[in-house]
């Protein structure tokens, strides 16, 4: 919903396991990396923390 609102090009292209893959294009890349984080950490309250890392780069290997 995030995505749409915000009116950003990217897009959720698949999950891996515990892994979400966007395609984003560069000038979005800041603000997606930036928000992304807080929207999943906040979406449940959990007796444990949820943890967000975030690689980008120009494919999954790399952004690892």
């Amino acid at each position: 919903d995030w995505l749409e609102r915000e009116k950003m090009k990217s897009m959720i292209i698949m999950q891996v396991h515990d892994e979400l893959v966007f395609e984003a294009p560069n000038a979005e890349v800041d603000k997606l990396t930036g928000a992304i984080p807080k929207l999943m950490t906040e979406v449940a309250t959990l007796a444990v923390p949820l943890l967000v890392e975030i690689g980008a780069g120009p494919n999954w290997e790399t952004a690892h």
